[in-house]
């Protein structure tokens, strides 16, 4: 459905995936947010374009930060039901096996710090494997969806606000970053 989406809006527009997910706004946004903490990586997209959207102004800050946060627990959400009914298979399935056990390992040991750090802190290793992980476990939906909902909130609606003071400088240097 977002494909068929994308797909009109760059016909009507002519644009490149850039330009569309601005156009889409929030929208854009809240899909995107779900398929960052999906097992699909985006490699910081939701960040940068949280940024984009609040440094623009045609919203207010807070719309942004509240979109993302909901569409990145909504996302998150799914990754650990998907990988609580599939148990660790689901873990081998759709990430390298090395990693899978290192990160089981780690999860078990520091359970929701783990969970903490890597959702209010960008990582190499990709969030939705330690969604994978709290979902393969025992650890309960409840504090899962608390945990993930306070630190992604603290994260975006940061980078929200942030961007939206300092919106046009920011925006210059992503446009023109050797300037």
């Amino acid at each position: 459905m977002l494909n068929l989406l994308l797909q009109a809006q760059r016909r009507r527009h002519g644009g490149t995936l850039t330009s569309t997910l601005l156009h889409l706004g929030a929208v854009g946004l809240f899909f995107i947010a779900i398929l960052d903490s999906s097992p699909l990586p985006t490699f910081g997209g939701l960040d940068i374009l949280t940024a984009v959207l609040a440094a623009s102004g045609r919203n207010p800050w807070y719309e942004y930060g509240a979109t993302a946060t909901a569409g990145s627990v909504l996302g998150a959400y799914i990754t650990f039901r998907f990988a609580r009914k599939a148990g660790s298979a689901y873990l081998d399935k759709k990430f390298k096996k090395g990693k899978v056990s290192k990160v089981l390992k780690v999860f078990k040991k520091w359970g929701t710090g783990t969970l903490v750090a890597s959702t209010a802190i960008p990582f190499p290793t990709p969030t939705s494997l330690l969604f994978a992980a709290a979902g393969a476990s025992d650890y309960p939906l409840p504090k899962f969806l608390i945990v993930v909902g306070i630190c992604r909130a603290v994260r975006y609606f940061g980078i929200a606000f942030i961007a939206s003071e300092y919106g046009r400088g920011l925006i210059r240097v992503l446009r023109h970053p050797m300037e």
